[in-house]
């Protein structure tokens, strides 16, 4: 079982949604009964990557794509945040995502579906070379 912290999907204007680092979460998120925590970290709003050191034990559900955004992220740009995350935990315990749901208002979603997918390759690609080293 696992959760998610949304830090906002109705704009796709960074500077209107909720920012600031999961640091003073971490003592209650570690205390959950839960196998994994689904982290935003696409963006410079969550913070520094370093607060998932507290996670011992649990997954980390890691942010790499941002499906608020037009610009398709590189590949070696989520592998970079990849090994960055696997400096932290042990790289089992460290599952690539996007920061939120691609569809998140049927009348005004976030991307196109084309997009969207993009963005998974992305992820999938990036997962493949993680594995790989």
């Amino acid at each position: 079982m696992g959760v998610h912290i949304c830090r906002g999907n109705w704009s796709t204007q960074e500077n209107v949604l909720l920012s600031g680092p999961y640091t003073p979460l971490m003592p209650y998120l570690s205390q959950m009964d839960v196998d994994q925590l689904i982290l935003e970290f696409a963006t410079p709003r969550a913070g520094e990557l370093d607060a998932v050191t507290s996670l011992e034990g649990k997954e980390l559900g890691l942010g790499a794509v941002n499906p608020r955004t037009e610009d398709i992220e590189t590949v070696e740009q989520v592998v970079e945040k990849g090994k960055e995350a696997a400096r932290l935990l042990s790289p089992e315990k460290i599952f690539l995502n996007p920061d939120c749901g691609f569809g998140t208002f049927a009348q005004r979603p976030m991307n196109t579906p084309e997009r969207a997918m993009e963005k998974l390759r992305t992820l999938v690609q990036a997962a493949q070379i993680l594995r790989q080293q």
